[in-house]
Parts: structure tokens; C-alpha cells; sequence
């Protein structure tokens, strides 16, 4: 029997649709179709000054907005050749863990839900409200604040973000105790993930797996520890790696994973003084404070100039890896020297995952089809871009 799955349904994480092969309950071949949320994001940010696809790239993989704007602006700020001052380097480490942080929490509530572990979903979305608070605290937006920018922060800290962030650290602890409560040693859940959608070291090499999905298989391969950026080698974390490869190695790693990123995110925070330089001190790229804007007319002008024609980038190409959620990410630029990008390619975690679905689900049953998609975490604003 021949049977479509979505594009509408609910457990493919976005309108994914896979064509399964059915011989009973026992899936015999799938075929992954993908194109229906196709947005031309990285078209479209050609016709985009450099500073106005920062929006475009947070909405790509929507659950990794900070991280998708991080990437983007370190591979522009490393054509422009900018010294970024290390409060601003520190504050945006901070956010990236964070923005990691918040992304495995919806991974872990939907995909407990979705193999019958219907109040993990609630636990989980209790702390990333928190979470989302941060976010509108520091840029007024939940999902897609658009705080970093080329050339450092959008403005500086508000009151109390110190203070905020150490209250949700203190409470994140105990709680992810309680997810794993929940789920670690649970019967059911077991039987519903181990030795299910499983993948090989080997193979996960040969498919340019990454991120949890690849460690989960023994892939000891990190962007922060092989490429370090942002001076996370200068930060004491560790990298979890399981060997099963199935979809229970791969929530283990991802709920270790947060215990690190809450580690990293208290060494961030105990570097960040209260206040300082938030952006690069570089009249090209970021506008003067509003005071002199509004006394002095040669701020007015530069004020005037960077919103309405932007900065020209030196021409040339650059990419800039970060390790996402989901695995590494990163943006392709390429500069011809004016106001916009030549080029913007991204290098989406999720559209590569989505290749090994064939290989994991294939011999399965139809049952652990969705138990398969959840654990591979694919976001398909990622893919269709």
C-alpha cells in the first residue's frame, strides 16, 4: 500500500511530505518531498541591504533566529575585517547558548508528544516562556528579535537582563531533572525509542550529518571545539557524544547538551560587566548615539546615510561556521563591493538531515515513522529556502 504522509500532517514538524511504501505495518520505501514552504529567502536578500537580512536569515530555521543572524554577521564582519569588542563577543556566546537552549526545549516538549508523552510538552514550554521574556526584554520581539547586528548589538543591555537571566538558570537545573524524570527511564518511552532510526558512525559521516544527530552516532565532531569562534575556547564545556545512534541517544545528547549550554551561559554572564561598548566604534557601520543625532549635525548626516543607503562591504567572499541546535550553520556571502550582498547561500543543517530519513525509516515500522522525524529535530523554513 502507498500511503502520503503531510504535507499537513502534524508530526512532520512543517509540511514535510513523505511517500511510504507500506507492506503491512512495515515500511518498505520513502520518499521524502520537500518545496512546499519555499520562501526565496536567500534570493531575496540580494535585493536587501547588508543590515536588512538579518530579518530574512532569523526566519529561515525559526527556531534558531539568534543563531542564523550570529553566522550571518560574523561572515560579513569578517569581509569588513572588524575587531569586535569582547563585551559584545561575550553577550552575543550568551545568546547563542540561550537561543540553544530554547530550541531543544521545543524539540524535547514536541517530540515527547508526539510518542505519547503528552506533559512534557507543557514542562518544556513553561521554561522556554521564560525564555522568550528574555528576548523581549532585550529587543521588544519573542522569536525573532533581531538583536545582533553587523558590527555588534543592535543597543545595549536593558536593566535587569543579568538578574533575569541568572533567576531562569537557577530554576533550569531542577526542571530539566524533571523532564528527565519523566522520560529517561520510562518504559514506554524506551520500548518507543531504542534501537529505533538508527544510523551509523559510518554512515553518518557519509551523509554529512552533524550536530546531535551525528554525535548521537560517535561522531565527535563540534564547530565550537574544531572551529572555535566567539572565544569559546576560552570556556570550560564539554561535548556530549553517545554510540547507539538510535532515537533515544539522540535525546540524550540533546538534554546534555542544555545542561552545557547552562554552564556556558554562567561563565558568559560572570564576563559581561553591566554596561559598555555594545557595538564596534566604527562611524561606517554603526549610527552615532540618538543624543548627538539630535544635537549635532554631522551625526545627523552619518545617522541619515547608514539607514538609507547602508555601508558598502569590500569585495569578496566569506564563511563563518557556527554550531547551531540542530548541527553547523553557517552563511556563504559573496560581495561585489556595494550596499548588497552578492550572494547569500546558506548551509542548512536541516536540509541535510533530511537525507537521512530514507535510510532511518526504511524497514521500520510506521509507528516509529514519527518517533524518526522528531529526533532528527528538521525545521522546514530550514530546508525550503
Amino acid at each position: 500500500m502507498t500511503v502520503n504522509m503531510g504535507p499537513q500532517h502534524p508530526s512532520t514538524h512543517g509540511v514535510l511530505r513523505l511517500v511510504l511504501e507500506l507492506d503491512g505495518e512495515t515500511v518498505r520505501s520513502c520518499a521524502p518531498t520537500i518545496g512546499y514552504l519555499h520562501t526565496g529567502i536567500e534570493k531575496t536578500a540580494e535585493q536587501k541591504k547588508w543590515q536588512q537580512v538579518i530579518p530574512l536569515v532569523e526566519r529561515m530555521d525559526y527556531l534558531s533566529a539568534q543563531s542564523n543572524s550570529l553566522a550571518f554577521c560574523l561572515s560579513v564582519e569578517k569581509l569588513l575585517g572588524l575587531e569586535i569588542p569582547e563585551r559584545v563577543t561575550n553577550i552575543r556566546l550568551l545568546i547563542a547558548e540561550l537561543q540553544r537552549i530554547n530550541s531543544h526545549l521545543v524539540w524535547l516538549g514536541t517530540h515527547g508528544m508526539e510518542v505519547g508523552a503528552v506533559s512534557v510538552m507543557l514542562y518544556c514550554f513553561r521554561e522556554r516562556e521564560l525564555l522568550l521574556n528574555i528576548n523581549e526584554m532585550l529587543a521588544g520581539f519573542r522569536l525573532f528579535p533581531s538583536y545582533v547586528r553587523v558590527g555588534g548589538l543592535r543597543e545595549d543591555l536593558p536593566r535587569g537582563f543579568h538578574a533575569a537571566v541568572t533567576a531562569f538558570l537557577d530554576r533550569f537545573g531542577p526542571k530539566l531533572d524533571e523532564y528527565e524524570d519523566l522520560l529517561t527511564k520510562n518504559e514506554i518511552y524506551l520500548k518507543r525509542t531504542r534501537g529505533v532510526g538508527v544510523v551509523s558512525k559510518e554512515d553518518a559521516v557519509a551523509m554529512s550529518l552533524l550536530g546531535p544527530i551525528a554525535r548521537s552516532a560517535g561522531v565527535d565532531y563540534d564547530v565550537r571545539k574544531y572551529f572555535p569562534y566567539l572565544g569559546y575556547e576560552t570556556y570550560e564545556f564539554a561535548v556530549p557524544i553517545e554510540t547507539a545512534g538510535d532515537v533515544y541517544a539522540r535525546y540524550k545528547v540533546r538534554v546534555a547538551e542544555m545542561r552545557e549550554s547552562a554552564k556556558i551561559c554562567r561563565q558568559a554572564l560572570q564576563r559581561i560587566p553591566p554596561a559598555g561598548a555594545y557595538a564596534v566604534d566604527d562611524p561606517r557601520i554603526t549610527p552615532p548615539p540618538k543624543d548627538r543625532v539630535y544635537t549635532e549635525m554631522e551625526a545627523l548626516i552619518q545617522h541619515f546615510l547608514i539607514y538609507s543607503q547602508g555601508f558598502t562591504v569590500p569585495r569578496g567572499e566569506a564563511y563563518v561556521p557556527v554550531e547551531g541546535p540542530r548541527g553547523e550553520q553557517g552563511f556563504y556571502i559573496v560581495s561585489d563591493g556595494t550596499n548588497r550582498p552578492w550572494r547569500v547561500k546558506s548551509r542548512a543543517p536541516s536540509l541535510v538531515a533530511c537525507q537521512a530519513l530514507e535510510q532511518l525509516i526504511v524497514g521500520g515500522l510506521i509507528a516509529d515513522v514519527i518517533a524518526v522525524i522528531g529526533s532528527i529535530d528538521v525545521v522546514m523554513g530550514d530546508v525550503d529556502r
